[in-house]
């Protein structure tokens, strides 16, 4: 079931298999696993025996086992599983979305309403928040300035999101971040 892979002449070698099957398995004795058989440690000769007698494959899904376990399945129908595994894994993983939001150190009422309210809609919908304030200059002289209004933001929104990390001065910027609340229902 190996394919091949060009090497960096242009020639073919043989690629990897990602499991050790049948006649590759190198353990003496395998604990075999899967339908029509009794769960067991066998030899390797009665596990491969087990396997041909049911026209299947003999494959090793965890080598680092004492002994390793074999299961007998087509080879193609547990790569197909394996796939589909991962497949559902992927789509089941929580994706944190991260969206900015950069005041200036001197940032009027209206601009600062009008982040706000953004700053709201992204917590709702279950996004993180950085908010940062970037200092352009000697700006920098006013970094209590930039802390105040990240720390009156986070006073603002604290019915929404709760403060992951304080508000901390990094080269020219103050980043503060604010994660969503959990809903109750």
């Amino acid at each position: 079931m190996a394919g091949f892979q060009r090497n960096n002449r242009g020639r073919r070698k043989p690629q990897e298999a990602l499991h050790k099957i049948n006649k590759l398995i190198r353990a003496r004795s395998v604990r075999v696993v899967g339908d029509n058989v009794e769960p067991g440690v066998y030899s390797i000769t009665e596990a491969l025996k087990f396997a041909e007698d049911q026209e299947l494959d003999l494959v090793e899904i965890s080598p680092n086992a004492d002994p390793p376990v074999c299961k007998i399945i087509d080879y193609n129908k547990f790569l197909y599983q394996q796939k589909k595994k991962q497949k559902e894994m992927k789509a089941k993983a929580v994706k944190v979305i991260v969206k900015e939001i950069r005041f200036g150190p001197n940032t009027d009422e209206h601009d600062y309403n009008f982040k706000l309210k953004h700053a709201e809609k992204f917590l709702n919908e279950g996004a993180k928040v950085k908010a940062y304030v970037f200092f352009k200059g000697r700006s920098i002289l006013f970094k209590d300035k930039g802390e105040i209004l990240l720390l009156k933001f986070a006073q603002d929104l604290e019915e929404l999101g709760k403060v992951e990390q304080l508000p901390r001065l990094e080269g020219k910027r103050m980043t503060m971040f604010l994660t969503p609340k959990k809903k109750v229902k």
